[in-house]
């Protein structure tokens, strides 16, 4: 008999099982609260169970747990970047950093990723597969066990594209905003694309009060095109009127994601049509220094040609931050610790 992958379950639908099983309703408030609250790592440590039923549902029900390969430390701001391995012996990379605002940890949704950016370390190898639900989650619980400290954003923003496994990805948002569970406010929480326009649309109806984060990178589509394959696909103003359906839909304002590359996408020339590419629409842009990463040959920009990316934005008034670099000794970019434990095993 398959087993069920229990900590994917909505609890509607574990109570269901449950109830079919013959057991009294109030059990599935118990093991629900032992897999997303207490955090369980064997169905043995549910002690207010008894052991017959413990072994019931040892024998029907798959319990997801992350092992834990390796931990690195930042010495400069103390993020913590985790890699873990899963059941069938794939790895995947999550990321803990700490804010003013609270404990944040960036999570995978698939192992690896078939969007081929070609500034990302997390494509180099393609996609393996989806993750499930269970395995998103556990990201955060095993994160939130191991540090001790309460985990109150999460952003998916690790290896993966997260419309590329949609209904999983909606599946966990719901799980980890769950008030019986660790009762993450969806407002706390970020998703990024890299702009697949019917997964823009089809995650605004859902109603969820999610930041949508687009990965953008460039001002044009020639320049986005060289350096994103699913840009080719997906047109810049398709995507940008996307967004602001999404805006419409919810209320949320869009953030921008942009990575500088010098000589690429960093001059006077591509912040001025930034500005007005962006112009009226209810976002906000992220400028992110790109990390370096050993396979491909960008440069991060010059600080000075930074801030007079930022100031030529805010001069035309967009809003936009310079993101605050975390992790970069540790190889805190998407998909570099997986990449470097996988060229060493």
């Amino acid at each position: 008999m398959e087993t069920i992958d229990i900590r994917s379950l909505y609890f509607s639908e574990l109570e269901k099982i449950i109830k079919e099983m013959g057991e009294r309703p109030f059990r599935a408030s118990q093991l629900y609260g032992w897999l997303h609250q207490k955090l369980a790592t064997d169905f043995g440590q549910m002690t207010d169970l008894p052991v017959k039923l413990r072994e019931k549902f040892a024998g029907q029900f798959e319990l997801t747990v992350l092992e834990l390969l390796e931990e690195r430390v930042s010495l400069t701001d103390e993020t913590r970047k985790y890699l873990f391995r899963l059941a069938d012996g794939n790895v995947i990379e999550s990321v803990w950093m700490e804010y003013r605002h609270g404990n944040s940890v960036c999570i995978s949704s698939q192992v690896g990723c078939r969007m081929g950016c070609r500034f990302c370390a997390s494509t180099i190898d393609g996609l393996e597969r989806n993750l499930a639900a269970s395995e998103m989650l556990e990201q955060i619980y095993r994160i939130q066990d191991l540090t001790g400290r309460r985990i109150s954003h999460v952003v998916i923003m690790g290896s993966g594209e997260p419309f590329d496994n949609y209904d999983a990805v909606i599946r966990f948002l719901h799980l980890i905003s769950d008030e019986r569970g660790l009762n993450i406010s969806l407002r706390n929480i970020t998703l990024s694309t890299c702009g697949i326009v019917p997964g823009i649309y089809r995650f605004a109806e859902e109603g969820l009060p999610v930041t949508l984060a687009l990965s953008l990178h460039a001002p044009n589509d020639e320049i986005r095109r060289k350096l994103m394959p699913a840009a080719k696909a997906y047109p810049l103003p398709e995507v940008l009127k996307a967004c602001g359906e999404y805006f419409k839909r919810t209320g949320r304002r869009v953030t921008f994601e942009y990575s500088l590359m010098k000589g690429i996408n960093d001059g006077r020339q591509e912040a001025e049509e930034l500005a007005r590419l962006l112009e009226g629409l209810h976002g906000h842009v992220n400028l992110i220094p790109v990390n370096p990463v050993k396979e491909r040959d960008f440069t991060r920009s010059d600080h000075k040609a930074i801030l007079e990316f930022k100031e030529i934005l805010e001069k035309a008034g967009i809003a936009v931050t310079i993101r605050r670099e975390m992790g970069r000794d540790i190889q805190g970019a998407c998909g570099q610790l997986r990449r470097s434990f996988l060229s060493r095993n």
